[in-house]
């Protein structure tokens, strides 16, 4: 799993690391991305939860046009399971301030499952670091991902990057 649509903006360490998310998808295939974020680690997972409420990719397309939010939502740090993440996912664990992690899917997909984290990276910096599991059980849902991946690849790019302009105070960039 190295290169695109498979991994984008992230070191090696990343792409190995476990996350909670392979625990719901026994057979997958994983996306991994990440950004640096000009911002401490508690300001980027506050930003993280904000993904309850507005995907913050392409609004147009992913958000029926509305604005994905720009200021902080109070409350949506408060965070258990079950309760919505990108539209189409339930919080299925959440380390505070470091990670959440989701499940969704339907027949057609199978399991789908995600792990967002914030790894501290310096003094004042982050990085964002987020994998999405699909299950490849067979060959129609082994095609499937390919096409998720390059799909994943576009809207987790401007999410990711939105998200880090957002927690480090250039909203003129999101």
């Amino acid at each position: 799993m190295t290169g695109l649509p498979w991994v984008w903006g992230a070191r090696p360490d990343e792409v190995a690391a476990p996350f909670p998310c392979g625990d719901h998808v026994p057979s997958r295939r994983s996306m991994v991305r990440a950004v640096d974020v000009a911002a401490d680690p508690e300001t980027v997972f506050r930003r993280l939860c904000q993904l309850r409420v507005a995907p913050y990719s392409y609004d147009l397309v992913d958000n029926l046009g509305r604005r994905s939010p720009r200021t902080l939502t109070p409350g949506l740090d408060d965070l258990s399971p079950g309760q919505r993440f990108l539209i189409m996912f339930r919080i299925s664990g959440f380390v505070p301030g470091r990670e959440i992690t989701a499940v969704g899917g339907n027949r057609a997909f199978g399991p789908v499952a995600c792990t967002y984290r914030v790894v501290p990276d310096g003094p004042g910096r982050s990085r964002l670091v987020a994998r999405l599991d699909v299950t490849v059980d067979n060959r129609v849902r082994r095609v499937v991902a390919h096409l998720i991946a390059w799909g994943d690849l576009v809207m987790m790019r401007r999410q990711l990057r939105t998200l880090a302009a957002l927690a480090g105070g250039r909203p003129g960039q999101a």
